[in-house]
């Protein structure tokens, strides 16, 4: 079985993500090499509620604030020079990238 480069995107910002998924995306049909994915992984929201009274009092109105975090994940066949090319890419800060290999 060939080894294989699993790529796992996450981030909050949606457009940010779609935007180097298609730039590995297109990185990989350059060298012509057939990559699995963007695989999208449920979204994990953060919720968090308070009250927006500043002093506890009053009548109970409440703020609720949100945060999801998407991932995505790319499967692609080890080979040296897509490896050198994801590597290159300029990937945003709000971006969080893991590059593992699978046996």
């Amino acid at each position: 079985m060939p080894q294989v480069v699993r790529i796992k995107l996450s981030s909050i910002d949606i457009e940010k993500l779609n935007e180097i998924t298609d730039h590995i995306r297109d990185i990989s049909k350059k060298a012509g090499v057939i990559a699995k994915g963007p695989i999208p992984l449920p979204t994990k929201r953060l919720k968090v509620t308070t009250r927006k009274s500043p002093c506890g009092d009053g009548t109970a109105t409440f703020d609720r604030f949100e945060m999801r975090i998407h991932k995505r994940v790319i499967d692609l066949p080890s080979n040296d020079k897509i490896l050198h090319s994801v590597m290159r890419l300029p990937i945003p800060k709000s971006v969080n990238i893991k590059i593992e290999m699978k046996g």
